[in-house]
């Protein structure tokens, strides 16, 4: 049986109380956070909730609710953020984006990599042209949005008249930007300033272990 919209703002609630908290709320305290006054109505969605097996209830104490999830888990789940995987990117010869082979895919990733308040995605390396770098073909870069680069960046570069990307270190040269493999093997792709557009820096890189 699906929950009603007002026993997921309860349960949702309560997650919240006991993250901040440490411990449940009472059922008054729950019936003011999701503004409903008769605590018998906040016991019948409880009743319904633990039926439900999100919770279960000890009626012989004053916060005797004990969610499905410890808190220990909830905390874990709280520090987790979904980055979305949006393509691949060259690591090599620049190839067209976006490509939807893992459109509705996501990475999970704890705060401590990627801060909450960055707007994230992730990409898909394709090539071998940043392998200086420690990144490898297949490996997983983790990508903060943003339109500019300083130099030394390793930014995703879109060339606008072939209409591809590339992974590459940035380096802006007065008419021109030299886009910088991390391979000695491969020389630098020159374009000039009008004719590139940044797409995002790299924060993270999620090595692949065969």
């Amino acid at each position: 049986m699906a929950l009603s919209e007002r026993q997921r703002k309860i349960l949702e609630f309560i997650r919240s109380f006991a993250l901040d908290n440490g411990y449940p709320p009472t059922i008054r305290e729950i019936g003011e956070a999701v503004n409903i006054s008769s605590t018998s109505v906040v016991n019948y969605n409880l009743n319904a909730l633990q039926k439900e097996g999100c919770l279960v209830r000890d009626r012989t104490v004053s916060r005797g609710i004990r969610l499905a999830e410890s808190l220990e888990e909830l905390r874990a789940a709280a520090d987790l953020i979904h980055v979305p995987l949006l393509g691949r990117i060259a690591a090599g010869s620049p190839i067209p984006v976006p490509e939807d082979a893992f459109a509705g895919e996501s990475i999970e990733l704890t705060r401590d990599i990627v801060p909450a308040d960055r707007e994230t995605y992730a990409l898909q390396v394709r090539g071998d042209s940043m392998i200086d770098a420690y990144i490898n073909d297949g490996d997983v870069v983790i990508m903060q949005y943003q339109e500019t680069a300083n130099d030394g960046d390793m930014v995703a570069a879109w060339l606008v008249n072939e209409e591809e990307t590339t992974l590459k270190r940035y380096y802006h040269e007065g008419h021109r930007v030299r886009l910088q493999p991390e391979n000695s093997q491969m020389g630098p792709i020159y374009v000039a300033p009008d004719n590139l557009q940044i797409q995002g820096k790299v924060l993270a890189v999620i090595r692949q272990i065969n």
